[in-house]
């Protein structure tokens, strides 16, 4: 697909030319970029940290040359890379702050009104999602996220480059250990 698009960087030269941009790779882009944004904007919550790591994402595929095998799938190989970098910055996350979390949380003020304290439910609950995916293997957090995003299960098949028919066990086993590790981690469901 993408034969002589990607290429070894030159240790000299830094950043290719626009003219360097071959049509298929601005293709790829236009096509890929908007949907890995979306996903790592779900993922940490933050768009900023989300376009970087999308960004990050094309930025490798230009300096790596794939093996023949991810040549075949190169949208698959960048959401794989993305969602990866996404599960190290909330490891990371989760690591720095779990300790005030659980401060500001304990210290809420309790007179707020409905909106606020439904508000403040939101964001416990996916600080608390986010930190779950964080523990799950990276394959069960992409799947996950990619399956809340609407993907179909061929769409998950092509991306995570396994076979359709194991797409239903690996979603079964994954949201498995989603709830094993959300019950480890706070004891209850909500």
């Amino acid at each position: 697909m993408l034969e002589g698009v990607i290429e070894q960087t030159n240790p000299a030269k830094t950043m290719p030319s626009p003219a360097a941009t071959s049509p298929s790779f601005d293709e790829l882009f236009l096509a890929v970029y908007p949907k890995l944004v979306a996903i790592l904007r779900r993922m940490l919550g933050d768009s900023g940290r989300a376009e970087e790591f999308a960004s990050e994402a094309f930025l490798r595929l230009h300096r790596t040359t794939l093996p023949p095998s991810a040549k075949a799938n190169v949208p698959g190989w960048l959401y794989r890379t993305a969602i990866h970098m996404g599960i190290d910055e909330l490891r990371a996350r989760s690591r720095r702050y779990q300790l005030d979390e659980k401060l500001a949380i304990s210290e809420n003020d309790h007179s707020r009104d409905d909106n606020a304290l439904q508000q403040l439910l939101r964001t416990e609950r996916q600080q608390r999602v986010r930190a779950v995916l964080a523990n799950l293997k990276p394959q069960q957090a992409s799947i996950l996220l990619l399956r809340a995003e609407g993907y179909s299960y061929k769409e998950l098949a092509h991306h995570l480059e396994v076979a359709p028919a194991s797409v239903g066990t690996m979603l079964l086993r994954a949201e498995a250990a989603f709830e094993k590790a959300y019950l480890d981690l706070f004891g209850s469901k909500e």
